[in-house]
Protein backbone atom coordinates (compact mmCIF):
# COMPACT_ATOMS: atom_id res chain seq x y z
CA UNK A 1 0.00 0.00 0.00
CA UNK A 2 2.82 2.38 0.90
CA UNK A 3 4.50 1.58 -2.43
CA UNK A 4 1.27 2.38 -4.28
CA UNK A 5 0.87 5.71 -2.44
CA UNK A 6 4.49 6.59 -3.19
CA UNK A 7 3.93 5.83 -6.90
CA UNK A 8 0.82 8.00 -6.95
CA UNK A 9 2.73 10.82 -5.22
CA UNK A 10 5.47 10.69 -7.85
CA UNK A 11 2.87 10.81 -10.61
CA UNK A 12 1.23 13.87 -9.04
CA UNK A 13 4.61 15.60 -8.71
CA UNK A 14 5.43 14.82 -12.35
CA UNK A 15 2.04 16.11 -13.50
CA UNK A 16 2.48 19.31 -11.49
CA UNK A 17 5.95 19.85 -12.95
CA UNK A 18 4.72 19.34 -16.50
CA UNK A 19 1.92 21.85 -15.93
CA UNK A 20 4.32 24.42 -14.48
CA UNK A 21 4.39 27.69 -16.35
CA UNK A 22 7.65 28.51 -18.06
CA UNK A 23 7.59 32.01 -16.59
CA UNK A 24 7.91 30.47 -13.11
CA UNK A 25 11.04 28.63 -14.23
CA UNK A 26 12.56 31.76 -15.73
CA UNK A 27 11.97 33.73 -12.52
CA UNK A 28 14.37 31.45 -10.66
CA UNK A 29 17.22 33.06 -12.60
CA UNK A 30 18.95 30.21 -14.42
CA UNK A 31 17.26 27.62 -16.62
CA UNK A 32 18.90 24.23 -17.07
CA UNK A 33 18.22 22.38 -20.32
CA UNK A 34 18.23 18.64 -19.73
CA UNK A 35 18.18 16.32 -22.78
CA UNK A 36 15.19 13.98 -22.91
CA UNK A 37 16.98 10.63 -23.21
CA UNK A 38 13.85 8.91 -24.54
CA UNK A 39 13.67 11.23 -27.53
CA UNK A 40 15.33 10.48 -30.91
CA UNK A 41 16.76 7.18 -29.78
CA UNK A 42 18.15 4.70 -32.31
CA UNK A 43 19.05 7.22 -35.02
CA UNK A 44 22.36 6.79 -36.81
CA UNK A 45 23.46 10.41 -36.71
CA UNK A 46 26.45 9.83 -38.98
CA UNK A 47 23.96 8.82 -41.66
CA UNK A 48 20.98 11.03 -40.79
CA UNK A 49 23.15 14.16 -40.74
CA UNK A 50 25.79 13.10 -43.25
CA UNK A 51 25.37 16.54 -44.85
CA UNK A 52 27.07 17.99 -41.76
CA UNK A 53 30.35 17.65 -43.68
CA UNK A 54 29.13 19.66 -46.70
CA UNK A 55 31.46 22.44 -47.85
CA UNK A 56 31.42 25.15 -50.51
CA UNK A 57 34.77 26.71 -51.51
CA UNK A 58 36.22 24.76 -48.56
CA UNK A 59 33.87 26.60 -46.19
CA UNK A 60 31.85 24.31 -43.86
CA UNK A 61 28.13 24.46 -44.65
CA UNK A 62 26.69 21.38 -42.97
CA UNK A 63 25.63 23.06 -39.74
CA UNK A 64 23.51 25.59 -41.67
CA UNK A 65 20.34 23.72 -40.84
CA UNK A 66 17.08 24.75 -39.24
CA UNK A 67 14.02 22.98 -37.91
CA UNK A 68 10.26 23.36 -37.98
CA UNK A 69 7.71 21.51 -35.85
CA UNK A 70 4.48 20.17 -37.37
CA UNK A 71 1.12 20.25 -35.54
CA UNK A 72 1.46 16.54 -34.60
CA UNK A 73 4.92 17.04 -33.09
CA UNK A 74 6.90 15.75 -36.08
CA UNK A 75 10.04 17.70 -36.96
CA UNK A 76 11.32 18.84 -40.35
CA UNK A 77 15.00 19.71 -40.78
CA UNK A 78 16.21 21.95 -43.62
CA UNK A 79 19.57 21.26 -45.31
CA UNK A 80 21.25 24.26 -46.96
CA UNK A 81 22.08 23.76 -50.66
CA UNK A 82 20.38 20.34 -50.72
CA UNK A 83 17.23 19.36 -52.63
CA UNK A 84 15.60 17.47 -49.78
CA UNK A 85 14.34 17.83 -46.21
CA UNK A 86 14.59 15.32 -43.34
CA UNK A 87 11.49 14.27 -41.41
CA UNK A 88 11.43 12.91 -37.85
CA UNK A 89 8.46 11.37 -36.04
CA UNK A 90 6.93 12.90 -32.87
CA UNK A 91 9.27 10.63 -30.89
CA UNK A 92 12.31 11.93 -32.80
CA UNK A 93 12.85 8.83 -34.92
CA UNK A 94 14.20 9.55 -38.40
CA UNK A 95 11.54 8.66 -40.99
CA UNK A 96 12.57 9.85 -44.43
CA UNK A 97 14.10 12.42 -46.74
CA UNK A 98 11.70 14.14 -49.13
CA UNK A 99 11.67 16.92 -51.70
CA UNK A 100 9.03 19.03 -53.45
CA UNK A 101 7.07 17.33 -56.24
CA UNK A 102 5.68 19.56 -59.00
CA UNK A 103 2.42 19.07 -60.90
CA UNK A 104 4.19 16.79 -63.38
CA UNK A 105 5.29 14.43 -60.64
CA UNK A 106 8.91 15.56 -60.89
CA UNK A 107 11.05 16.63 -57.96
CA UNK A 108 12.42 20.18 -57.84
CA UNK A 109 16.17 20.18 -58.39
CA UNK A 110 16.67 23.16 -56.11
CA UNK A 111 14.67 23.99 -52.99
CA UNK A 112 14.90 26.54 -50.21
CA UNK A 113 14.42 26.17 -46.47
CA UNK A 114 10.90 25.71 -45.11
CA UNK A 115 10.13 29.00 -43.36
CA UNK A 116 6.80 28.15 -41.76
CA UNK A 117 3.43 26.41 -41.80
CA UNK A 118 0.16 28.10 -42.71
CA UNK A 119 -3.37 26.79 -42.12
CA UNK A 120 -1.80 23.90 -40.19
CA UNK A 121 -1.45 21.98 -43.47
CA UNK A 122 0.87 23.87 -45.84
CA UNK A 123 4.59 24.62 -45.84
CA UNK A 124 5.93 27.83 -47.34
CA UNK A 125 9.59 28.11 -48.32
CA UNK A 126 12.13 30.88 -48.55
CA UNK A 127 12.45 32.80 -51.80
CA UNK A 128 14.51 31.65 -54.77
CA UNK A 129 16.50 34.07 -56.94
CA UNK A 130 13.34 34.99 -58.86
CA UNK A 131 11.31 35.86 -55.76
CA UNK A 132 9.22 32.66 -55.79
CA UNK A 133 7.84 31.38 -52.49
CA UNK A 134 6.93 27.73 -53.09
CA UNK A 135 4.02 26.34 -51.03
CA UNK A 136 3.45 22.60 -50.67
CA UNK A 137 1.67 20.07 -48.46
CA UNK A 138 3.25 17.91 -45.75
CA UNK A 139 4.00 15.17 -48.29
CA UNK A 140 5.93 17.55 -50.53
CA UNK A 141 3.23 17.99 -53.19
CA UNK A 142 3.25 21.43 -54.81
CA UNK A 143 0.24 23.68 -54.08
CA UNK A 144 1.00 27.21 -55.27
CA UNK A 145 3.64 29.93 -55.72
CA UNK A 146 3.61 33.37 -54.13
CA UNK A 147 5.72 36.12 -55.73
CA UNK A 148 7.68 38.78 -53.86
CA UNK A 149 9.92 41.34 -55.55
CA UNK A 150 12.50 41.76 -52.80
CA UNK A 151 14.86 39.85 -50.55
CA UNK A 152 13.77 38.54 -47.16
CA UNK A 153 15.35 38.14 -43.74
CA UNK A 154 12.51 36.48 -41.82
CA UNK A 155 9.01 35.11 -42.51
CA UNK A 156 6.42 33.87 -40.01
CA UNK A 157 2.83 32.63 -40.41
CA UNK A 158 -0.08 34.56 -38.92
CA UNK A 159 -3.33 32.95 -37.73
CA UNK A 160 -5.43 34.89 -40.27
CA UNK A 161 -4.06 33.08 -43.34
CA UNK A 162 -1.35 35.67 -43.90
CA UNK A 163 2.44 35.75 -43.68
CA UNK A 164 4.51 38.48 -42.03
CA UNK A 165 7.79 39.21 -43.82
CA UNK A 166 10.92 41.18 -42.96
CA UNK A 167 12.19 42.34 -46.35
CA UNK A 168 14.85 44.57 -47.84
CA UNK A 169 15.71 46.09 -51.21
CA UNK A 170 18.55 48.09 -52.70
CA UNK A 171 17.48 51.33 -54.38
CA UNK A 172 19.68 53.64 -56.46
CA UNK A 173 20.76 55.76 -53.51
CA UNK A 174 19.49 53.99 -50.38
CA UNK A 175 18.62 50.71 -48.69
CA UNK A 176 15.07 50.01 -47.63
CA UNK A 177 14.29 47.65 -44.72
CA UNK A 178 10.62 46.97 -44.04
CA UNK A 179 7.96 44.65 -42.62
CA UNK A 180 5.12 43.52 -44.85
CA UNK A 181 2.01 41.37 -44.45
CA UNK A 182 1.36 39.03 -47.40
CA UNK A 183 -2.05 37.46 -48.03
CA UNK A 184 -1.61 33.73 -48.75
CA UNK A 185 -4.75 33.54 -50.91
CA UNK A 186 -4.37 36.68 -53.03
CA UNK A 187 -0.61 37.40 -52.84
CA UNK A 188 -1.53 41.02 -52.00
CA UNK A 189 0.68 42.69 -49.42
CA UNK A 190 0.75 45.68 -47.14
CA UNK A 191 3.90 47.38 -45.81
CA UNK A 192 3.40 48.29 -42.15
CA UNK A 193 6.89 49.51 -41.19
CA UNK A 194 9.95 50.74 -43.11
CA UNK A 195 13.38 52.25 -42.54
CA UNK A 196 15.81 53.84 -45.04
CA UNK A 197 19.62 53.93 -44.95
CA UNK A 198 21.89 55.83 -47.32
CA UNK A 199 23.70 53.70 -49.87
CA UNK A 200 27.54 54.01 -50.06
CA UNK A 201 29.38 55.38 -53.06
CA UNK A 202 30.30 53.11 -55.95
CA UNK A 203 33.91 53.08 -54.78
CA UNK A 204 32.91 52.03 -51.28
CA UNK A 205 30.62 49.34 -52.66
CA UNK A 206 33.44 47.85 -54.71
CA UNK A 207 35.60 47.80 -51.62
CA UNK A 208 32.96 46.25 -49.38
CA UNK A 209 31.20 43.83 -51.72
CA UNK A 210 33.10 43.17 -54.93
CA UNK A 211 36.70 42.68 -53.98
CA UNK A 212 37.67 39.71 -56.19
CA UNK A 213 39.81 37.62 -53.84
CA UNK A 214 38.64 34.87 -51.49
CA UNK A 215 40.17 32.97 -48.63
CA UNK A 216 39.63 29.23 -48.45
CA UNK A 217 38.23 29.77 -44.96
CA UNK A 218 35.81 32.50 -43.98
CA UNK A 219 34.51 33.45 -47.43
CA UNK A 220 34.94 36.97 -48.82
CA UNK A 221 37.57 38.99 -47.02
CA UNK A 222 36.66 42.64 -46.48
CA UNK A 223 39.10 45.43 -45.67
CA UNK A 224 38.04 45.87 -42.06
CA UNK A 225 36.42 44.06 -39.18
CA UNK A 226 34.51 47.10 -37.99
CA UNK A 227 30.71 47.35 -38.39
CA UNK A 228 29.33 48.99 -41.58
CA UNK A 229 26.01 50.06 -40.11
CA UNK A 230 26.05 53.33 -42.05
CA UNK A 231 27.05 51.69 -45.32
CA UNK A 232 25.03 48.53 -45.90
CA UNK A 233 21.60 49.18 -44.46
CA UNK A 234 20.47 47.98 -41.06
CA UNK A 235 23.16 45.76 -39.56
CA UNK A 236 20.51 44.56 -37.08
CA UNK A 237 17.19 44.32 -38.96
CA UNK A 238 13.83 43.94 -37.21
CA UNK A 239 12.74 40.72 -35.55
CA UNK A 240 9.07 39.74 -35.73
CA UNK A 241 6.89 37.38 -33.69
CA UNK A 242 3.20 36.59 -33.39
CA UNK A 243 1.74 36.47 -29.88
CA UNK A 244 -1.92 35.55 -29.78
CA UNK A 245 -3.56 37.86 -32.29
CA UNK A 246 -0.81 40.46 -32.20
CA UNK A 247 2.18 40.96 -34.49
CA UNK A 248 5.24 42.22 -32.62
CA UNK A 249 8.01 44.14 -34.43
CA UNK A 250 11.17 44.48 -32.34
CA UNK A 251 13.89 46.81 -33.66
CA UNK A 252 17.36 46.02 -32.25
CA UNK A 253 19.09 49.30 -33.12
CA UNK A 254 16.50 51.49 -31.36
CA UNK A 255 15.06 49.06 -28.80
CA UNK A 256 11.54 49.87 -29.98
CA UNK A 257 8.73 47.32 -29.58
CA UNK A 258 5.78 47.90 -31.91
CA UNK A 259 2.55 45.97 -31.37
CA UNK A 260 0.22 45.61 -34.39
CA UNK A 261 -3.00 43.76 -34.98
CA UNK A 262 -3.03 41.03 -37.65
CA UNK A 263 -4.04 43.52 -40.34
CA UNK A 264 -1.03 45.70 -39.58
CA UNK A 265 -2.66 48.48 -37.56
CA UNK A 266 -0.33 49.90 -34.91
CA UNK A 267 -1.75 49.36 -31.43
CA UNK A 268 1.04 50.45 -29.11
CA UNK A 269 4.71 51.40 -28.85
CA UNK A 270 7.16 50.57 -26.11
CA UNK A 271 10.90 50.60 -25.58
CA UNK A 272 13.30 48.09 -24.12
CA UNK A 273 14.09 48.98 -20.53
CA UNK A 274 17.61 47.70 -20.00
CA UNK A 275 20.63 49.91 -20.60
CA UNK A 276 22.25 50.02 -24.04
CA UNK A 277 25.68 48.42 -24.32
CA UNK A 278 28.64 49.87 -26.21
CA UNK A 279 31.88 48.61 -27.73
CA UNK A 280 34.48 50.97 -26.31
CA UNK A 281 37.22 52.59 -28.39
CA UNK A 282 39.85 50.39 -26.72
CA UNK A 283 37.79 47.24 -27.37
CA UNK A 284 37.38 48.18 -31.04
CA UNK A 285 41.10 48.82 -31.43
CA UNK A 286 41.91 45.50 -29.81
CA UNK A 287 39.54 43.66 -32.16
CA UNK A 288 40.95 45.44 -35.20
CA UNK A 289 44.58 44.91 -34.18
CA UNK A 290 44.01 41.18 -33.65
CA UNK A 291 42.46 40.96 -37.13
CA UNK A 292 45.42 42.78 -38.65
CA UNK A 293 47.88 40.45 -36.95
CA UNK A 294 45.89 37.44 -38.11
CA UNK A 295 46.06 38.53 -41.76
CA UNK A 296 49.73 39.50 -41.50
CA UNK A 297 50.43 35.93 -40.40
CA UNK A 298 48.39 34.47 -43.27
CA UNK A 299 50.32 32.44 -45.83
CA UNK A 300 49.88 32.99 -49.55
CA UNK A 301 49.21 29.29 -50.15
CA UNK A 302 46.00 29.62 -48.10
CA UNK A 303 44.55 31.86 -50.79
CA UNK A 304 42.81 31.20 -54.09
CA UNK A 305 44.50 32.22 -57.34
CA UNK A 306 48.07 33.13 -58.40
CA UNK A 307 50.33 33.77 -55.41
CA UNK A 308 51.62 37.17 -56.64
CA UNK A 309 48.06 38.50 -57.03
CA UNK A 310 47.05 37.11 -53.66
CA UNK A 311 50.06 38.63 -51.94
CA UNK A 312 49.19 42.01 -53.45
CA UNK A 313 45.55 41.66 -52.38
CA UNK A 314 46.54 40.72 -48.85
CA UNK A 315 48.93 43.67 -48.55
CA UNK A 316 46.23 46.03 -49.83
CA UNK A 317 43.67 44.78 -47.33
CA UNK A 318 46.07 44.99 -44.38
CA UNK A 319 46.85 48.59 -45.36
CA UNK A 320 43.13 49.43 -45.45
CA UNK A 321 42.59 47.79 -42.07
CA UNK A 322 45.45 49.79 -40.55
CA UNK A 323 43.87 52.99 -41.90
CA UNK A 324 40.55 51.95 -40.34
CA UNK A 325 42.36 51.40 -37.04
CA UNK A 326 43.44 55.06 -36.94
CA UNK A 327 39.85 56.20 -37.52
CA UNK A 328 38.39 54.53 -34.44
CA UNK A 329 37.48 57.45 -32.17
CA UNK A 330 34.14 56.80 -30.48
CA UNK A 331 32.20 53.94 -28.86
CA UNK A 332 29.85 51.93 -31.07
CA UNK A 333 26.35 51.39 -29.65
CA UNK A 334 25.33 47.75 -29.61
CA UNK A 335 21.81 46.72 -30.63
CA UNK A 336 19.46 46.26 -27.69
CA UNK A 337 19.18 42.52 -28.37
CA UNK A 338 20.56 39.89 -30.71
CA UNK A 339 17.51 37.71 -31.31
CA UNK A 340 14.09 36.83 -29.92
CA UNK A 341 12.58 33.40 -29.41
CA UNK A 342 8.91 32.74 -28.66
CA UNK A 343 8.23 30.04 -26.08
CA UNK A 344 5.27 27.68 -26.01
CA UNK A 345 3.43 29.78 -23.40
CA UNK A 346 3.47 32.84 -25.68
CA UNK A 347 6.29 34.68 -23.88
CA UNK A 348 9.06 36.34 -25.89
CA UNK A 349 12.68 35.83 -24.85
CA UNK A 350 14.88 38.78 -25.81
CA UNK A 351 18.53 37.68 -25.86
CA UNK A 352 21.10 40.38 -25.17
CA UNK A 353 24.33 40.56 -27.15
CA UNK A 354 26.79 38.38 -25.20
CA UNK A 355 29.79 40.12 -23.67
CA UNK A 356 31.59 36.82 -23.23
CA UNK A 357 31.58 33.51 -25.08
CA UNK A 358 28.55 31.24 -24.54
CA UNK A 359 26.69 33.87 -22.50
CA UNK A 360 22.98 33.92 -23.32
CA UNK A 361 21.22 36.25 -20.89
CA UNK A 362 17.64 36.88 -21.94
CA UNK A 363 14.82 39.15 -20.80
CA UNK A 364 11.31 37.72 -20.70
CA UNK A 365 8.53 39.82 -22.23
CA UNK A 366 4.88 38.98 -21.57
CA UNK A 367 2.03 40.51 -23.55
CA UNK A 368 -0.28 41.78 -20.82
CA UNK A 369 -1.88 45.23 -20.92
CA UNK A 370 0.34 46.32 -23.78
CA UNK A 371 3.35 44.21 -22.83
CA UNK A 372 5.94 44.18 -20.05
CA UNK A 373 9.28 42.64 -19.10
CA UNK A 374 8.91 40.50 -16.00
CA UNK A 375 12.29 38.85 -15.34
CA UNK A 376 15.77 38.00 -16.60
CA UNK A 377 17.34 34.58 -16.97
CA UNK A 378 19.80 32.44 -18.98
CA UNK A 379 20.19 28.87 -20.24
CA UNK A 380 22.81 26.36 -19.18
CA UNK A 381 23.39 22.87 -20.54
CA UNK A 382 26.04 20.33 -19.55
CA UNK A 383 25.85 18.08 -22.59
CA UNK A 384 25.56 20.50 -25.53
CA UNK A 385 27.10 23.70 -26.85
CA UNK A 386 24.00 25.83 -27.24
CA UNK A 387 23.31 27.73 -30.46
CA UNK A 388 20.76 30.39 -29.48
CA UNK A 389 18.57 31.40 -32.41
CA UNK A 390 15.05 30.63 -33.64
CA UNK A 391 16.30 28.34 -36.43
CA UNK A 392 18.11 26.10 -33.93
CA UNK A 393 15.77 26.27 -30.91
CA UNK A 394 11.99 25.91 -31.10
CA UNK A 395 9.59 25.64 -28.17
CA UNK A 396 6.67 23.22 -28.28
CA UNK A 397 4.45 22.05 -25.40
CA UNK A 398 6.91 23.19 -22.75
CA UNK A 399 9.94 21.51 -24.35
CA UNK A 400 12.73 23.01 -26.45
CA UNK A 401 13.52 21.17 -29.68
CA UNK A 402 16.98 21.93 -30.95
CA UNK A 403 19.63 21.26 -33.55
CA UNK A 404 22.65 21.37 -31.28
CA UNK A 405 26.24 20.11 -31.14
CA UNK A 406 26.98 17.46 -28.54
CA UNK A 407 30.10 18.17 -26.50
CA UNK A 408 31.49 14.67 -26.04
CA UNK A 409 30.93 12.35 -28.98
CA UNK A 410 32.58 10.80 -32.01
CA UNK A 411 31.55 11.23 -35.63
CA UNK A 412 28.91 13.82 -36.49
CA UNK A 413 28.26 15.92 -33.35
CA UNK A 414 24.98 17.43 -34.61
CA UNK A 415 21.84 16.13 -32.92
CA UNK A 416 18.11 16.66 -33.01
CA UNK A 417 17.47 16.90 -29.29
CA UNK A 418 14.50 17.64 -27.05
CA UNK A 419 15.28 19.51 -23.86
CA UNK A 420 13.31 19.53 -20.64
CA UNK A 421 13.19 23.07 -19.24
CA UNK A 422 14.04 22.89 -15.55
CA UNK A 423 15.21 25.13 -12.71
CA UNK A 424 18.90 24.91 -11.95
Amino acid sequence: MKKLLFTILLAVIALTASAQKLIDVYKRGIVKLVPDLEYAQGNNWDNVFKTYYDTIYSTPMGNRKSLKILPDGSVIVNHTYRNFYSKFSPTGKFEKEFGIINNKGEQYKKINAIEGIINNNTFFSGLDNMGNMICFDFNGNYKKTLKLNYMTRQMIPLPNNKIAVVGWVIWSNKFRDFVSIVDYETNEEKVIWEYFTERPSETAQRTLFNYPYRFKKGGMMSCTTMPFSKNIGMNSPPNIACVGNKLIIAIPITGELLVHDLEGKLISKDKIEWAKNYISVDEQKEIQQKAIEKYKNSKSESLWGPSDEMKSALEYMIKEMEIDLTKISEPIPMPAFSTIIKDSDGNLLFFEYPKEENANKFNVWVYENGGKFVCQSSFICDEYNLAINPSKMVFSNGYIYGLQLMKKTTGVPLRLVRFKVTSN
